[in-house]
């Protein structure tokens, strides 16, 4: 099982795994819910590695990224910007693995904020199951449903 590890993406082959994944994860996602505008899928490398974003990886032992979790600090906690897993670690905890590790390592305490696409089913259960509380929906644009949630800053 990959272990969870702070990603430097001013390293090269960092970004590029990063990338490649974000890129393959959000088509999957794309596809789930109906909508292939999502802005990630458009970003290229410079623009992802421009952010102001902290990333946590799960690395395997050969040094391989299986998926990552990105954030920025809020006044309030935390805003989790993306959460994406390699398709080909699909179903094998990765995700589970990065939140669980940010929650009681990175975020202990603090109120966390996340948004997925109402019809990802396999985000929406992830984040009811680690026990996220679902706000209220909305649609920042045509065609696009989002499920908020938030998990108060008490653990």
């Amino acid at each position: 099982m990959p272990q969870p590890r702070p990603l430097d993406l001013a390293d090269d082959a960092t970004a590029a795994a990063v990338h490649r994944i974000g890129l393959a994860a959000y088509a999957v996602e794309a596809e789930l819910i109906g909508f292939d505008g999502i802005p990630a899928l458009g970003e290229g490398l410079e623009e992802m590695r421009a952010r102001p974003l902290r990333w946590l990886g799960a690395v395997t032992e050969a040094g391989a990224v299986a998926g990552f979790l990105a954030w920025e600090e809020t006044r309030d906690g935390v805003s989790v910007d993306r959460l994406c897993v390699d398709p080909a670690w699909f179903r094998r905890g990765v995700a589970s693995l990065l939140v669980r590790h940010a929650l009681a390592e990175l975020f202990p305490g603090r109120r966390v904020e996340v948004t997925t696409g109402a019809a990802n089913t396999p985000a929406v259960a992830l984040y009811e199951r680690l026990g996220f509380t679902r706000g209220t929906d909305f649609t920042p644009v045509p065609g696009l449903r989002m499920a908020s949630f938030t998990l108060a800053g008490s653990r």
